[in-house]
């Protein structure tokens, strides 16, 4: 019984939609920008009559204008994080939990296979899906750039560092919403706990902004990896890649305990 297999062929359309979902995301926003670069001026003036706190819960540092290419794609690709999130964590809360949800436990837990196999298989089969949907993105974030950037420079070795970022962003959603997944007597809406997850996060990440506070910062996975600061500073900031990595591990390997040890509910 190859799990492995049979989890990414399930998964196959999932992961087509949202792939080309959001790649056409990302072209058709940044496709606004040249109009927008032909009247800065206009535009800088409407967004400083904005306080300068919602542009830091958008994402936006000093300095940076929206009317700007570097603006205007941090923006951008920080709705595409967001998406991005969604989709991990669905899939997180998802593979662990769907015999259960399905009712299908007993089929699955009475083949000859160890819990071992069936977690990493689902959590690997899971994780390249994402990493399809990570180098699809890719692509679209380069092409949207070279067809759409106004004339403006940019530089791509720093916009390389921001899309290398993905892959890790994801898997820390995905191995949270595993962790999150087994304190669940049973998921009956994946969806709902996703956005929930995700989207809170987010909002957390948008109050940081807001107060201006690092120590808030520190409870959510966008603060880590804010588009901003990589495409402009051309660097990560060590010490909360070293915290990414940590929660990526923790959240692995309490899963991974707490399914071996689980009572599986079925039918």
């Amino acid at each position: 019984m190859n799990i492995f297999k049979h989890e990414f062929n399930k998964n196959k359309k999932s992961v087509i939609i949202w792939s080309l979902s959001l790649a056409a995301f990302m072209i058709f926003y940044m496709a606004f920008f040249p109009i927008m670069a032909q009247d800065t001026k206009t535009f800088d003036s409407v967004m400083n009559s904005f306080p300068k706190e919602m542009l830091q819960a958008l994402g936006l540092r000093a300095g940076l204008s929206l009317a700007s290419l570097l603006g205007f794609f941090t923006l951008t690709f920080s709705m595409l994080q967001l998406a991005i999130a969604i989709q991990s964590a669905t899939y997180g809360f998802a593979i662990l939990s769907e015999e259960e949800r399905e009712l299908t436990a007993d089929f699955l837990l009475s083949k000859p296979v160890s819990r071992n196999k069936i977690y990493f298989s689902k959590f690997f089969a899971a994780y390249l899906g994402l990493i399809i949907t990570a180098f699809i993105v890719s692509l679209s974030v380069f092409l949207a750039l070279r067809l759409f950037n106004g004339g403006s420079p940019y530089e791509k070795n720093n916009v390389l560092m921001l899309v290398l970022t993905i892959p890790i962003f994801q898997l820390l959603f995905l191995s949270v919403g595993m962790l999150a997944s087994l304190f669940f007597k049973r998921v009956r809406s994946v969806i709902s706990l996703s956005m929930g997850l995700a989207i809170g996060l987010y909002v957390i990440n948008s109050v940081r902004g807001i107060v201006d506070s690092n120590i808030i910062g520190y409870l959510s996975p966008y603060y880590y990896f804010e588009p901003g600061s990589i495409v402009i500073d051309g660097q990560y900031d060590l010490k909360l890649l070293i915290l990414a990595f940590s929660i990526i591990v923790i959240s692995l390997f309490f899963s991974y305990t707490l399914y071996n040890k689980r009572d599986i509910h079925s039918l």
